[in-house]
């Protein structure tokens, strides 16, 4: 059944339409694209955490300049012709930064529970808005689900392997960023509220996306909404993981650090995008 390879691998270079063959920019969803998704959320987390907490510059300038940073790398994205790894997961990685600020700005605040070492303020500017990762939730997936409703709408497919117009990649990538941003809060919800611990938040979202491979064998359960769950679900994977690298013993972490454990996972991130250019290469007519 060619519906249940959504998940797992998608076929084809080149998407045939009502005005001939267009050059796909999107990749296809194999099992490699799920291990760099998660690579480049772990990431994420642990590199918005360097930024805004251990270089203090606070979640106010760090949301400012990790998101002109992901509109810099959205633009080569948009402008290229064809599907090229560095530029997509460059934009997938601008979108985890800049969700993990986000989502700390809009959740978190200057109270004592989010700052360490008697610390009363978080670099420049407004420290947060405090709203809780309930609330924040709330909000983010009202917006998602907004972008979703705006997408359908359109008459635009939702299989990435089809988007080839810049109305659909713009909306592609408007739910990548909030759909990022929510995953951060429920990972930081998961490791900060509910009292399973990093490890233990890994381990539940990693037992959720389990189930949704198992749904993949589920004719009724549509393989597009099971792409979209699981890339939202591997953001709080890559948060709890990143969490679990990063923060003291003390919280249950393994206190790595935020810089060493951003360089080792920016190596293995760019060993893969350096792998999947030279598998597009071969696979170019």
């Amino acid at each position: 059944m060619q519906n249940s390879k959504v998940l797992t691998d998608l076929d084809g270079s080149r998407t045939s339409g009502a005005a001939g063959s267009v050059m796909k920019k999107l990749p296809e969803v194999t099992l490699a694209f799920w291990i760099m998704k998660i690579a480049a959320t772990t990431l994420g987390e642990t590199a918005g955490d360097l930024f805004a907490q251990t270089l203090k510059l606070g979640y106010f300038l760090t949301t400012i300049a990790l998101f002109l940073i992901f509109l810099v790398t959205l633009v080569l994205q948009l402008r290229s012709s064809r599907y090229n790894p560095f530029f997509y997961w460059t934009v997938i990685l601008s979108t985890s930064t800049a969700g993990t600020t986000m989502s700390d700005f809009v959740n978190r605040d200057a109270g004592a529970k989010y700052l360490s070492n008697g610390a009363e303020k978080l670099g420049w500017g407004p420290q947060g808005l405090g709203l809780g990762y309930p609330v924040g939730a709330a909000i983010l997936i009202s917006i998602l689900l907004a972008i979703f409703t705006a997408w359908k709408l359109s008459g635009m497919t939702f299989e990435i392997r089809d988007i080839v117009t810049f109305k659909g990649e713009a909306l592609f990538w408007a739910a990548i960023l909030v759909s990022n941003t929510l995953g951060t809060s429920m990972g930081d919800f998961l490791s900060d509220s509910s009292g399973l611990g990093y490890a233990g938040g890994a381990l539940l979202v990693t037992g959720a996306i389990a189930v949704l491979v198992a749904l993949m064998k589920v004719p009724a359960v549509p393989n597009v909404l099971l792409f979209w769950i699981a890339f939202v679900l591997t953001r709080p994977l890559g948060a709890t993981a990143g969490d679990f690298l990063t923060k003291p013993t003390a919280k249950g972490g393994l206190d790595l650090g935020t810089a060493g454990s951003s360089a080792v996972l920016l190596a293995v991130l760019l060993g893969l995008m350096a792998y999947a250019q030279v598998q597009e290469r071969r696979a170019r007519p």
